[in-house]
């Protein structure tokens, strides 16, 4: 490992899973979905009943006076960023706050504090609005709050790339490092748009699973009976510093991002290059800036929504870019898609794959679509050496991130 290597060196998790990462991360080895029906009365007439939201509600770990001025998002984000941060052992000090920067990211943001305070408005009045509210509406809102919260100094950052954000946040992180405008960063994502408005919407572009009768089996990525996502909620949060800072300090690094790629599809605000062209020179990007190429690539957390045509076009990237031999996940399977927070959870998830030697299952996969032709990794977990792993985020509006993730 050389002195400027950028490596991961502590996680946090909060997701559909679990409350943290070890639950999240021993539920997924197991094979268990998040999925569940939604039974609040506002779902009632909506055409998408079913949801991934988060196992642990942010109550539950955060001081209730302090919930009333934070969006569900922000309090995610605090909640899997203060993991990570104890995680790396920063809790007793080692991070200069004039060094320390967040990267951290949404791709909705505070929507369930809009029409909230939107309904507030409509039948109360002006008067009942929260003033806190700007604060928590904001896109940088979650970013904000673990600058805050942390006393990050150095810049805190806050990308919104919809499904991609999280990834995206990774690898502005790494360049924050690359660049010596950090010795720390607090990246990740998160999303909380388990709401009326934006699963109706979802649901009226025919995005989104309709198998509201049996919910944990509706993400079902590569299956030729999918249908489409199934979204949910959550966070992921990564402490990253370069090798030799962690060295200093005594650190444990659990991996190295040592690539990132990013390309644009210029092609269509929703659907993918039907052959991922985009994709393709993301990950292209990233080989070529680890120094590796495709046959490098043991495994990969894929994207896989579970649409039918997002699926494939992955697919087609991943064999024009690294070949068939690498080992397929899509544990979104169980997660369900968690949009601005998907490719940080993800990202979490594959470090630990490469740290622990084992991908985790994809489920639901009971009759493989045609074109797949690739080994996946289904129902149990497979154990294997992975030197290099690739976690694919794709995202509206033709966004496209890929990191490299090694021992």
């Amino acid at each position: 490992m050389r002195a400027d290597d950028v490596v991961v060196t502590g996680l946090g998790a909060t997701t559909p899973l679990g409350g943290d990462v070890a639950a999240t991360w021993e539920a997924m080895l197991a094979g268990r979905s998040g999925v569940r029906a939604l039974t609040e009365e506002w779902a009632r007439s909506l055409p998408v009943r079913i949801a991934a939201p988060a196992a642990v509600e942010p109550a539950a770990v955060l001081d209730r006076v302090r919930l009333r001025r934070l969006d569900r998002a922000e309090a995610l984000a605090l909640i899997a960023a203060g993991q990570a941060w104890r995680d790396a052992g920063l809790d007793g000090g080692g991070a200069d706050p004039d060094r320390l920067a967040v990267s951290f990211g949404s791709g909705i943001g505070g929507v369930q504090t809009l029409l909230g305070q939107d309904d507030i408005l409509e039948t109360a009045g002006a008067r009942r609005v929260s003033p806190h509210t700007p604060i928590m509406i904001m896109p940088n809102g979650p970013a904000a709050q673990i600058g805050v919260a942390f006393g990050a100094r150095a810049g805190v950052h806050s990308m919104a790339s919809a499904c991609a954000t999280g990834a995206e946040s990774v690898a502005l992180a790494r360049d924050l490092l690359r660049t010596g405008r950090a010795d720390v960063v607090l990246a990740g994502g998160v999303e909380a748009a388990i709401a009326p408005l934006p699963i109706a919407a979802f649901a009226a572009m025919k995005a989104m699973s309709t198998r509201n009768h049996e919910p944990e089996r509706a993400s079902r990525p590569w299956d030729m009976a999918r249908d489409g996502f199934v979204v949910g909620e959550g966070a992921g949060a990564l402490v990253l510093e370069r090798a030799a800072h962690a060295a200093a300090r005594g650190a444990r690094p659990y991996a190295r991002i040592v690539g990132a790629g990013i390309s644009s599809d210029g092609y269509d605000m929703v659907l993918p290059h039907p052959e991922g062209e985009g994709a393709r020179r993301a990950i292209l990007a990233a080989l070529r800036d680890a120094g590796l190429s495709g046959v490098d690539v043991a495994h990969v957390n894929a994207h896989a929504t579970s649409t039918p045509s997002g699926d494939l076009a992955e697919l087609a990237a991943l064999r024009a870019a690294v070949g068939e031999h690498a080992v397929l996940t899509a544990t979104k399977s169980m997660t369900g898609h968690l949009l601005g927070a998907a490719g940080a959870v993800e990202s979490v998830v594959t470090v630990l794959a490469v740290h622990h030697g084992v991908v985790p299952p994809t489920v639901n996969l009971d009759e493989p679509d045609g074109l797949l032709g690739m080994d996946v990794a289904t129902d149990k977990p497979r154990y294997f050496d992975i030197p290099v792993a690739l976690n694919n985020s794709f995202g509206f509006g033709g966004h496209n991130v890929a990191l490299l993730i090694a021992r």
